[in-house]
């Protein structure tokens, strides 16, 4: 079983987390504040209870009566004093004593010990006092959490979204360098005035571009030397195949040293459009016109339907490879009939064999594999990556797939698709600039 995964984006990420961490520190803080107000409130109510029982101490001893003054509510051995405050009274010491309850108002006694052996004491509720200012230091601080929580927020959306902007701007970068615009630099897409991981990530993925464009090259190279080198011996070999006599033998070895001459060819010709330097030689043609004449010098059997006439501009002989190697490919690996269709811009040739194998269709054509599973048709396998390579030239786009739907056990036929672009490639191998109606 697939595990859901939940994407965020590095934004929100950034953002619930210092959220998260404002909230714990808000909370902790108002925790403590709250608790250090309570303790501070608690204690001088002590005092202010204790003042005014000693107070009422001195007036009661001064006067000598057998009652302290009612003005106080102070009391002489109270049945309703705390227990806890009794033993302490025992020790001849005054002391305090607070009882809290859920409306958090504090109950505040205060006794005394007098001199012939009872006791004074005070008992006072704090509502005036505690609750007002414990509900009000209560509120601000709520207050003061939930604005350090919106504020981490909005500075984690800022800085989650400058790094996020970043991050987009080299993954755009990368995906370019991916589809082989090597002159593109990561670092330079990415931008910017403050350094941080993102320009480190930028540098090492541009090392790599420049290691893997030095390397392919160094390969490229390797191979178009290779293949030079080899067509003289391969021209010889065809011109001392042409002398020997007549017979089976002298087919098969010319038959033999044909193939490896066209495969020197293949070679070279893959080497020189991997090397991005070719460039289209532009004629305007009428493209059913032109399609349908070369598939009857290819093979007359094939019928050309021209759907609808458009004309374009294109190189004729590179249209014309791509035609061939199309035409060639089906043949070889496909079934008949082939058809080819002509609608617009766009080229169809279809067969009906048992299709492209799902290697072609999902990573594209490959150099040395054929457009077949079974190893023992003939073919080098550079057909259709020629094919490919010459409609990048063109600025054109190449796509295969099969007739059949996905999955199915019969193909229905390989469908190569030619889409030939709008406007031409100019002479540097990019796309001209098309002003807006209306600007200079």
């Amino acid at each position: 079983m697939r595990r859901l995964a939940l994407r965020t984006g590095v934004r929100w990420k950034i953002s619930i987390a210092i959220a998260a961490v404002g909230a714990l520190v808000a909370l902790a803080l108002s925790l403590v504040v709250h608790n250090a107000a309570r303790v501070s409130m608690l204690e001088n109510a002590r005092e202010v209870q204790l003042e005014r029982l000693l107070f009422a101490q001195r007036l009661y001893e001064a006067g000598n009566t057998k009652k302290p003054s009612p003005k106080f509510g102070a009391k002489i051995n109270d049945p309703a004093l705390p227990s806890s405050l009794r033993s302490r009274i025992r020790d001849d010491r005054r002391a305090t004593h607070v009882d809290e309850y859920g409306d958090g108002v504090p109950d505040v006694w205060a006794a005394v010990p007098l001199a012939n052996g009872d006791v004074l004491s005070l008992h006072t509720r704090f509502a005036d006092r505690s609750a007002t200012v414990m509900g009000d230091l209560d509120r601000a601080l709520i207050i003061g959490s939930v604005s350090v929580v919106f504020g981490g927020c909005a500075l984690g959306v800022l800085i989650g979204g400058q790094l996020s902007r970043r991050l987009r701007k080299a993954a755009a970068a990368a995906g370019k360098v991916a589809q082989g615009n090597t002159e593109v630099r990561v670092r330079e897409a990415v931008g910017g005035v403050v350094r941080d991981e993102t320009d480190e990530l930028a540098r090492a993925v541009d090392a790599l571009t420049d290691a893997l464009n030095e390397r392919i090259e160094a390969e490229r190279r390797v191979t178009a030397d290779i293949a030079h080198e080899l067509r003289t011996p391969v021209t010889g070999l065809l011109t001392a195949a042409e002398l020997l006599p007549p017979g089976r033998p002298t087919e098969l070895v010319r038959d033999r040293a044909q193939a490896m001459r066209t495969l020197v060819e293949d070679v070279l010709e893959v080497a020189r459009l991997d090397s991005a330097s070719e460039r289209a030689e532009l004629q305007e043609l009428q493209l059913g016109e032109f399609v349908g004449r070369r598939v009857r010098l290819l093979d007359p059997e094939i019928p050309v339907r021209v759907v609808h006439e458009s004309w374009v501009s294109t190189d004729p002989r590179r249209l014309e490879r791509i035609l061939g190697n199309l035409l060639g490919n089906a043949a070889k690996h496909g079934a008949g009939p082939v058809e080819v269709t002509v609608e617009g811009r766009v080229v169809r040739v279809r067969d009906h064999g048992p299709g492209f194998p799902e290697a072609l269709l999902r990573e594209g054509p490959s150099r040395f594999r054929t457009g077949s599973s079974d190893r023992s048709v003939r073919g080098h396998g550079l057909g259709l990556t020629i094919a490919a390579g010459q409609a990048r030239v063109l600025g054109a786009r190449l796509t295969f797939r099969n007739a059949g739907p996905l999955g199915a056990t019969d193909p229905g036929g390989a469908v190569a698709v030619l889409w030939l672009p709008e406007h031409a490639p100019t002479n540097t191998g990019s796309f001209p600039v098309l002003r807006q109606p209306g600007t200079g």
